[in-house]
């Protein structure tokens, strides 16, 4: 049985000087606008129940507070994100599951509804619900080294964060179809040449800094 939700609140008035740490990311200081770095103890940046609830209240909050900037979501050199916490999934009842699939909707429409350019900088893998983090920002700059899948296919799951509507948008239906139920690991020029990427470079966070520099004030429906 999942526990009731947490309430999670952050202070954070943007300036050079301030970060704000939580569990489960660090916020830097980048140009005008704020990078969300995804952190975890072992590096992959799970998305878990806590870290979602998490995400998503930081969002709300600088909505809240009229703190609304450019956003960058960056992983480490190895890891955007891995997903969801499989560990938390198997346990999960069915309505449990429907609402952690809520939950993870509510992150992604928060994202995708920012009003100000939300950019994923991409680094390593990108897998599941990682990947669904960054279809929901509104572009994906990767490294070269930068790997995406969704792999649920390979477990008997398919994603309840909204990626089998946002992914067609970008790739075609035929193509998100195959991702989707091949579950094969998708390089940063593959990813490039059929449109999951927006552009490749050695230092995404620096050009998707120069990107939110250039980019108005906008909202994009979720």
């Amino acid at each position: 049985m999942l526990r009731p939700s947490k309430r999670w609140r952050f202070h954070w008035p943007i300036a050079h000087h301030v970060r704000v740490h939580s569990p489960f990311f660090q916020t830097e200081a980048a140009g005008s606008g704020l990078v969300i770095r995804l952190i975890s103890p072992d590096k992959t940046n799970r998305l878990t129940r806590a870290c979602v609830q998490a995400l998503t209240a930081a969002l709300e909050q600088l909505k809240l507070e009229n703190q609304v900037h450019p956003l960058i979501i960056a992983g480490n050199g190895q890891f955007f994100s891995v997903g969801a916490d499989l560990n938390q999934i198997a346990t999960l009842s069915g309505p449990d599951a429907y609402e952690f699939s809520a939950m993870g909707q509510k992150l992604m429409c928060a994202v995708a509804s920012y009003p100000a350019s939300v950019v994923a900088a991409v680094e390593g893998h990108c897998m599941g619900g990682g990947l669904d983090l960054a279809l929901a920002c509104h572009r994906r700059i990767a490294a070269p080294h930068a790997v995406f899948a969704h792999r649920g296919a390979v477990l008997g799951l398919v994603t309840g964060w909204g990626g089998t509507q946002r992914l067609p948008r970008l790739v075609g239906k035929s193509r998100a179809l195959e991702i989707f139920t091949a579950a094969d690991k998708i390089s940063a020029a593959r990813a490039l040449e059929i449109g999951l990427v927006d552009a490749i470079t050695d230092d995404p966070i620096a050009a998707a800094e120069r990107w939110n520099q250039s980019a108005g004030p906008f909202s994009t429906l979720a």
